[in-house]
C-alpha cells in the first residue's frame, strides 16, 4: 500500500498534491480541483476527496480540511483596486519582441531585435544578466517554469539557445530548423524543448544533452504556434497552413489534424485537464476541439476581422479571444456562450490572457494601451496607460499582483497591485 508522506497546496489551478512513497520510492500524485468556488463548503470538499482517495486516512481530514480553507481562500475576489507603475525600463536599444514572467514573479525575460534576451529583477528593475550570442532577432523566450532555472531564446538565426538563468551561462545552441524560430515552449517537466518554425516544422529537444528528439513534419506552412498540455505527453501546433496538429511527444507521431479554418491559424492552447484546445484564426473564428477524438466540438463566430490571440484561464473553465476588430471575447468553454464582448481598445487586440484567479483578463493593443477586464462583468475596470508605441506583450504574475506590458515604444513596464 502507498504511504503518503505530505500534502503539497497548487493554488492556480486548485488542487492538492500528494506525495507518496511506493517500493521505495517517492511519487505525487495530483487531485485537480478545477471546480472550486470561493462559495463551497470545506466539509463537503473534504468529504469528496476522501472518499475519492484511499490513501487520505482520517488522521489526515484535520489537516486536509486547512489546505482546502486555504484553496477557497484564495478564490475569493475582493474588491479592485488599481495596478499602478512600478518601473519603466528603457529594456533594449531596438524594439522588444517578447516579455515572460518565472513561476515566482521575482524575475522576468525580455527578448529583441538588438539580438539579446535580459534577465531582470521585478522588484529592482535591475537588469540581471544580458544572454548574447545570437546573430538575428531573439523572437521567442521562455523560462521552464514552474523551476525557473533555465530560459530558452528562439532567434531569427534559425537557432535555440538554452540558458542558465542563475548564471547566464549558455548550456547548448541547438541547431536544426532551415529557417527563424517563431514560437517555442518548454513541457511542465522541463524536460523536453519545443520549437516551431517558418520552415513549416517543429522540432522536440531534450533539455538534459542539448539534442534532438524529433522534428514533427506535417504542416504545409509555418508553424506560429505551439503548447504542451499538462502531462506533456501531446504537443498541439498551430500553422498558416489554416490547420492545427496534436502530436504525440514520445513517438513524434502525428494523432489528429484539426481542420476546418478557411484561414490561417494563428494560437494555438490546451486546457489545463488536456481534454480540449482552442485554435483562433484569421479567418474571424475561435474553434473548440476535443483531443481524444479530434472532433470540432465547437465554432465561436462574432468577431468582425482576425483572431490573432486565445486562451484558456487556469482552470479551463473559460476561453478568451482577442481580435484585430479592437474587441475580445469571453467565453463559457462547457456551453460555448459568449459571456462577455471586452469593447473599449481603439487598435486591434494582439495579446490577451488570463490572472491566474480567472477574475481578470488584460488586453494588449495597438492602441499604446493595455486593458483590464472583470471576467465576471465585462467591465473594463482599469487602462494602463503610459507607453507611446503599439503594446503586444503582457503578462501576470503566478500570484496576479504585478503585470509586465512590452512595447514598440522599446520599454517595458511593471506595474504593481
Amino acid at each position: 500500500m502507498p504511504k503518503l508522506k505530505k500534502f503539497l497546496l497548487r493554488y492556480y489551478p486548485p488542487g492538492i498534491i500528494l506525495e507518496y512513497e511506493s517500493q521505495g520510492q517517492l511519487m505525487q500524485k495530483s487531485i485537480d480541483l478545477l471546480n472550486l468556488t470561493p462559495e463551497d463548503d470545506v466539509e463537503v470538499i473534504l468529504n469528496q476527496v476522501m472518499r475519492q482517495e484511499p490513501m487520505i486516512t482520517e488522521n489526515r481530514r484535520a489537516a486536509l480540511g486547512k489546505l482546502i480553507f486555504k484553496l477557497i481562500e484564495k478564490l475569493q475576489v475582493y474588491e479592485h483596486s488599481d495596478f499602478t507603475l512600478f518601473k519603466v525600463l528603457r529594456a533594449h536599444i531596438l524594439p522588444l519582441t517578447n516579455c515572460a514572467f518565472n513561476k515566482s514573479g521575482d524575475r522576468f525575460i525580455t527578448g529583441s531585435y538588438d539580438r539579446t534576451c535580459k534577465v531582470w529583477n521585478t522588484f529592482t528593475g535591475d537588469e540581471i544578466h544580458t544572454l548574447e550570442g545570437h546573430k538575428n532577432v531573439v523572437y521567442a523566450i521562455a523560462f521552464n517554469n514552474p523551476f525557473g532555472d533555465k530560459i530558452v531564446t528562439g532567434s531569427f538565426d534559425k537557432t535555440c539557445k538554452l540558458w542558465d538563468s542563475n548564471t547566464g551561462q549558455l548550456y547548448y545552441t541547438l541547431r536544426g530548423h532551415a529557417t527563424e524560430i517563431v514560437c517555442l515552449s518548454f513541457n511542465p517537466q522541463s524536460t523536453i524543448i519545443a520549437t516551431g518554425s517558418m520552415d513549416n516544422t517543429a522540432k522536440l529537444w531534450d533539455v538534459e544533452r542539448g539534442t534532438e528528439l524529433c522534428t514533427l513534419l506535417g504542416h504545409s506552412a509555418e508553424i506560429v504556434s505551439l503548447c504542451f498540455n499538462t502531462t506533456g505527453d501531446q504537443v498541439i501546433t498551430g500553422s498558416f497552413d489554416h490547420d492545427s496538429k496534436i502530436w504525440d511527444v514520445r513517438s513524434g507521431r502525428c494523432i489528429h489534424t484539426l481542420s476546418g479554418h478557411r484561414g490561417e491559424v494563428s494560437s494555438t492552447q490546451f486546457n489545463y485537464a488536456g481534454n480540449l484546445c482552442v485554435s483562433g484564426s484569421i479567418d474571424r473564428t475561435c474553434r473548440l476541439w476535443d483531443v481524444s477524438s479530434g472532433r470540432c466540438m465547437s465554432v465561436r463566430q462574432g468577431h468582425t476581422d482576425e483572431v490573432l490571440d486565445v486562451c484558456f484561464d487556469a482552470t479551463g473553465r473559460r476561453f478568451v479571444s482577442a481580435s484585430a476588430d479592437s474587441t475580445a471575447r469571453i467565453y463559457n468553454t462547457m456551453t460555448g456562450q459568449c459571456l462577455h464582448v471586452l469593447v473599449g481598445h481603439d487598435g486591434e487586440i494582439s495579446k490577451v490572457s488570463f490572472n491566474p484567479q480567472g477574475s481578470k483578463v488584460i488586453t494588449a493593443s495597438s492602441d499604446k494601451k493595455c486593458r483590464l477586464w472583470d471576467t465576471d462583468t465585462g467591465e473594463c475596470l482599469q487602462v494602463l496607460e503610459g507607453h507611446t508605441d503599439e503594446i503586444f506583450s503582457c503578462a501576470f504574475n503566478y500570484d496576479g499582483d504585478f503585470i509586465i506590458t512590452g512595447s514598440k515604444d522599446n520599454t517595458c513596464r511593471i506595474w504593481r497591485y
